[in-house]
């Protein structure tokens, strides 16, 4: 007898993932594939969209074909700020312009004099002020001034999750986790589309939104599927805390970008809450998720490998340094901001790196001080710390010993764990589709839960 599975494309930017879950979530089967990028017409680099809808295609068809599972259902997760623009034919009529692309000043210049100079945009739209495309909606706004006989042509727009949904489904749709994610398209307090997307005639262009849990029953190669509409990875890796932790937590999902995450916010932003950066994500039933970002991971390899060559170490040398109390106590009696960032923007960073050790592991454990002292404050900045006492870490910090003993030390009225969520926002795509009720246990059985205690303080 053939296993009932739930099929996830979960498509990153250089990794393109396909899962299969079986009842319980447990991973099944799983097929990796990248694809070099492409250009658009400006030479900038994108996503290969004819490349990624084949593999998906043959994909699928060939796991309909097993004699081993039977699909009942399949979701979409992927990377967002990125639209697919269709006429009439459903034909995809511009490269899938990449979040990186910065576009002519004089448009962005006019955009934001006209509808966002005094901030409030930014604050309504939980969004943060980006001279390009990472605010999805400047770039429909870009096509209609810059590329106007483009625009014409557009039937509808679809945020990636929902075109990959629509390649299987045929039925164009938009959802609130894709709307929602610094696209300047949503207003968080009027829980509709900003005023500018209205007097743009941008609207007519946006098919109509539906829960990220619609699923649309079809038939698909003669197999009776339930075909989700796709979901924001990031409010897709959040999803499984939510449904099985039931009281007030952050989430720190830590690799490149360490984005700290507080589902349990009913207000939109402050002001005060822009100019500190931080921006809206979106959970599954439209409510906001307040986020702040730093660029953690980017900062660390930049900084490891100064260190490295300084000391003569091989490049994966500091995975080996575990967390030492005298080294820590001995640093910290005498703290002085030694590290000029180079991705990364501090009140307290000097004008040069300056430190004075004589072995790696002094400096390392000094770096890390430093990175978890931003960390702490990125925290802070987005959650009332005597309201929420639970802190999740997952991503690839989970598995660094001196963070995650800092952190549980300078955060030591939180109860921290860890958890190894590798599938994060695979599975999270899997259970916006699914009837079952997850509980407390789902993230030991599921995520390598793991409890962490403050280290003790000598003398």
């Amino acid at each position: 007898m053939k296993q009932k599975v739930t099929a996830v494309f979960d498509i990153g930017k250089t990794n393109k993932k396909f899962f299969l879950f079986d009842k319980d979530f447990k991973e099944v089967h799983k097929e990796y594939i990248s694809f070099e990028e492409i250009e658009d017409e400006d030479g900038h680099p994108t996503e290969n969209l004819p490349a990624l809808k084949q593999w998906l295609k043959d994909v699928f068809d060939n796991i309909l074909k097993s004699e081993e599972f039977s699909v009942k259902a399949i979701n979409f997760s992927t990377y967002g700020a990125s639209f697919v623009h269709l006429d009439e034919n459903g034909q995809i009529l511009t490269p899938l312009y990449n979040y990186t692309k910065e576009i002519d000043a004089e448009i962005v210049e006019q955009f934001y004099n006209e509808y966002g100079n005094d901030k409030e945009l930014m604050r309504t739209s939980g969004s943060s002020k980006s001279p390009g495309l990472l605010n999805s909606g400047l770039q429909l706004y870009w096509l209609k001034h810059k590329k106007p006989e483009v625009f014409k042509k557009i039937k509808y727009s679809l945020h990636l999750p929902q075109y990959l949904s629509y390649i299987f489904s045929g039925v164009p749709l938009s959802e609130y986790t894709s709307i929602g994610c610094h696209t300047i398209l949503w207003n968080y307090e009027t829980k509709d589309y900003q005023e500018w997307v209205y007097k743009e005639g941008i609207n007519a262009i946006l098919p109509p939104i539906v829960s990220t849990e619609t699923s649309l029953n079809m038939n698909y190669n003669g197999k009776r599927i339930k075909i989700g509409v796709g979901i924001h990875d990031s409010s897709s890796a959040l999803l499984p805390y939510v449904r099985s932790v039931k009281k007030p937590f952050v989430l720190v999902s830590t690799g490149t970008w360490s984005i700290s995450l507080n589902p349990f916010v009913d207000t939109p932003l402050t002001l005060e809450d822009i100019n500190s950066d931080c921006i809206n994500y979106m959970r599954i039933n439209g409510k906001p998720v307040k986020s702040s970002r730093l660029f953690l991971g980017n900062e660390y390899k930049v900084q490891v490998a100064k260190l490295s060559e300084k000391f003569s170490k091989d490049d994966d040398y500091h995975k080996t340094v575990a967390f030492n109390y005298e080294t820590y106590a001995r640093i910290n009696s005498d703290f002085k901001y030694s590290f000029k960032w180079e991705s990364i923007e501090h009140k307290n960073m000097p004008e040069q790196t300056n430190y004075n050790y004589s072995t790696f592991e002094d400096a390392y454990h000094h770096l890390m001080l430093e990175l978890v002292k931003l960390q702490v404050e990125n925290i802070e900045r987005i959650a009332d710390l005597e309201k929420i006492d639970r802190l999740y870490v997952d991503g690839g910090f989970s598995d660094n010993d001196i963070y995650i003993k800092l952190l549980s030390h300078y955060l030591r009225g939180m109860k921290l764990r860890t958890t190894k969520a590798s599938l994060g926002s695979a599975l999270g795509a899997a259970i916006a589709i699914s009837d079952t009720k997850l509980n407390s246990k789902f993230l030991k059985k599921n995520y390598a839960l793991k409890k962490h205690v403050p280290f003790i303080i000598n003398g």
